[in-house]
């Protein structure tokens, strides 16, 4: 039989789609598999490359297991430290510090005090003071890191605390942190600092995971004394030229601070091998803010942040006020907020009005049309990038951390949040919102709808991507 090249490849090509057929569906949720058939269909020789590499958000087994060790561990070392717990009486708050802790494995605990940083820079010059006045150990785990002077200052000041005895210990993300890694990863250890990259990659079976996977936390601590969760990364606010940043970070002290060290220790174990000691911190701060952590990831076997926003917006009552800088929901998030909405509670989303994702932001304003369609105020915010990730949850409820409303820190990223249970904090973040509002445009339903066809397009187009970003 004379077999021509082209009719080799239209063979190949449908071999490529029925196998495509066979394979996506079984191995990723529907709304990505349709989204990766879409492309396969198209493309099949490029398409079928890029789901073997992008398509299913897989770790090493002993990746896996390791996580799944370190959670037994935090579980384990709580059961005597029932002192700290805190007991919601009833409401959301009683439905929420269960799941959550089933999920994370972190206990709720009273006794914290908590201070918010709005202001970018104080925000860094806090997390260098106390890290020049630590005496014991300083963990810092942090996605971006970059060679900058706030990159330069964080080196200087870990480098002086080794000099004067300090553990010191950093874990950097391989890709975010790249730039930081290549200029400070040997000053770092020649002053012994010890550093570690995460989720490096390559082919060996510790470190295989999909290429894209990446470990999006940022947190601090210090002599297990104080400890920083947040948006914040170590760089400075301008380090995305055009898009100067604005965040949200959290500076605690309190029993909450092992907990975030238990952050540290299972990301240094996942990565090294080695358990570090983790002591509790059994001070009780007068300021007695219930506080319990919520970390994500593909390591854990359910998505805990998409299921505890989804949780916490369910069980709004009368407002939720949500922060992100990226807005790619998935199907149960969107209808979580349409729910809300049209049972008459008062639904806010602040995004900011510019974005340096491009395609993310295209996709983000294909949701606005069905949001607002079902009473969703949707505002976004001016002055700068805004790069807070929090939400408020009535009067009660408020999360803070590093966690976006998008597929990619649902089901992608490890990400960590911290979950507040107190009025006083909730009032202190609605008055950051309210300035988040005060600078920004909102979104008039009417004017949206007579938005140019060709950006209609555009936004759908790339919305057929929110399981690819």
């Amino acid at each position: 039989m004379d077999w021509s090249l082209g009719t080799a490849l239209l063979i190949v090509d449908w071999l490529i789609r029925l196998a495509a057929l066979w394979w996506i569906p079984s191995r990723t949720t529907p709304a990505a598999a349709r989204s990766w058939l879409l492309l396969v269909g198209f493309v099949p020789l490029l398409g079928l490359p890029l789901y073997l590499l992008l398509g299913h958000p897989w770790l090493s087994r002993e990746r896996v297991a390791r996580q799944a060790r370190a959670s037994d561990v935090i579980r384990e070392e709580q059961r005597p430290l029932s002192a700290l717990r805190w007991t919601p009486r009833d409401g959301a708050a009683a439905e929420m510090a269960p799941l959550i802790e089933r999920q994370g494995a972190f206990m709720p605990t009273h006794g914290n005090a908590v201070t918010l940083l709005d202001d970018y820079d104080a925000s860094l010059r806090a997390l260098l003071d106390d890290i020049g006045a630590a005496t014991r150990q300083v963990h810092l785990l942090y996605y971006l890191m970059f060679d900058d002077p706030v990159g330069e200052a964080v080196t200087s000041a870990l480098c002086a605390a080794a000099a004067r005895g300090v553990t010191c210990r950093v874990l950097l993300d391989a890709v975010g942190a790249k730039r930081g890694l290549r200029a400070y990863r040997a000053r770092l250890r020649a002053a012994g600092v010890l550093v570690h990259d995460m989720l490096p990659g390559g082919l060996r079976w510790r470190r295989s995971g999909r290429m894209d996977l990446r470990n999006h936390r940022k947190v601090a601590v210090i002599d297990n004394r104080i400890g920083y969760v947040g948006s914040q990364n170590l760089a400075e606010a301008t380090f995305v030229a055009g898009h100067p940043n604005r965040e949200l970070v959290a500076r605690v002290q309190g029993p909450v601070v092992s907990h975030l060290e238990g952050v540290f220790a299972s990301d240094w174990y996942i990565e090294t091998g080695e358990r570090l000691d983790v002591r509790p911190d059994l001070s009780v701060q007068p300021q007695d803010v219930a506080t319990q952590l919520l970390p994500s990831g593909p390591a854990y076997p359910f998505e805990n942040a998409r299921d505890t926003v989804n949780a916490l917006i369910h069980l709004a009552r009368h407002k939720v006020v949500l922060t992100t800088p990226y807005f790619v929901p998935d199907d149960a998030t969107l209808s979580a907020l349409r729910i809300a909405a049209l049972s008459g509670v008062d639904v806010q989303l602040v995004l900011s009005a510019t974005n340096n994702q491009t395609l993310t932001a295209w996709a983000q304003q294909s949701y606005y049309a069905e949001l607002l369609a079902c009473g969703v105020k949707i505002a976004l915010y001016r002055p700068h990038f805004l790069h807070a990730k929090h939400l408020t949850v009535d009067d009660g409820i408020a999360l803070v951390g590093s966690i976006n409303l998008d597929i990619r820190s649902f089901a992608l990223n490890a990400e960590i949040g911290m979950v507040c249970y107190d009025a006083g904090l909730v009032a202190r973040i609605r008055a950051i919102e309210a300035d988040y509002l005060a600078h920004a445009d909102v979104v008039q339903a009417e004017a949206w709808r007579r938005r140019p066809g060709w950006q209609r397009s555009r936004e759908g187009i790339a919305r057929l991507a929110d399981s690819l970003m």
